[in-house]
């Protein structure tokens, strides 16, 4: 491998002030520290419209797409909304559907970082959440997840982190990735045997 690798941050809410863009910012910039590329893409900033294929074409779609394509890893972060990942972080995901005909498909080979922020002391839903949706994209996730429960109570109104201990996390996060995505961006990770069994197994649903 020559060069950086390029994470890719995708998160926030449509909050103008999201804790879990606040958070998504800490870890991105680690691994911006760690040596990597970095890109944010704020779910408030893309303005996405509603998945609908005829609009694929629209420009801020378009650059979205491309935007992960070119990753070779990616952290999430979504906030807590009843028990799942909220509806705008869903929607860009879906999105990402506009790769399954792009070689390699989806996010093949990609290492996603899980975050989630949570208004009470529960937030392992989210990352459950998007752990099957990175196992459907074909991506790969890291052993390392952070949810950060009550997250109002840690950020400050500029978004800077208030508890120590979560900060290091979000830190640790964000290095993961860097160092996990130069591996996989090293060598090829999956087959093309792989490849073609996973699509078969699950072809897109139009």
């Amino acid at each position: 491998m020559s060069g950086k690798v390029k994470i890719v941050g995708l998160g926030g809410s449509l909050d103008g002030s999201s804790s879990s863009l606040a958070a998504l910012k800490v870890a991105l910039e680690a691994s911006a520290i760690s040596g990597a590329e970095v890109q944010l893409l704020d779910i408030h900033a893309l303005a996405l419209p509603m998945f609908e294929p005829r609009l694929s074409k629209e420009k801020n779609v378009c650059d979205f797409c491309e935007a992960v394509y070119e990753a070779d890893g990616m952290l999430w972060c979504s906030p807590l909304y009843h028990g799942t990942i909220s509806g705008a972080f869903k929607n860009a995901l879906d999105w990402l559907e506009l790769l399954g005909k792009r070689q390699p498909a989806y996010l093949t080979d990609k290492v996603i970082g899980l975050i989630s922020t949570a208004g009470g002391t529960q937030g392992l839903q989210a990352i459950n959440t998007m752990e099957y949706i990175v196992r459907a994209l074909r991506g790969w996730t890291v052993p390392l997840v952070v949810p950060v429960p009550r997250a109002w109570q840690n950020f400050d109104k500029e978004g800077h982190p208030l508890d120590e201990t979560i900060e290091r996390q979000l830190q640790a996060l964000g290095d993961e990735v860097v160092r996990a995505a130069g591996i996989f961006a090293a060598q090829r990770m999956t087959t093309v045997a792989a490849q073609a069994a996973e699509a078969a197994l699950n072809p897109s649903e139009g």
